[in-house]
């Protein structure tokens, strides 16, 4: 649970960052929630490829 807080308040900063600079986000939104999906998924991927891998 700490993980995805300190997750979700690294992601409010850099909004509020980018915010205060006028910067616009560098992916359209759509993109970056396909990257973040992929993100999602990829992530439980890597022990299953290592576990089939040792096996």
């Amino acid at each position: 649970m700490t993980t995805y807080l300190l997750s979700l308040g690294a992601g409010i900063l850099i909004g509020v960052m980018y915010a205060l600079f006028k910067v616009r986000s560098p992916a359209p939104p759509g993109i970056a929630l396909i990257g973040l999906l992929g993100m999602v998924l990829g992530e439980p991927l890597l022990p299953l490829i290592q576990h089939w891998l040792a096996g």
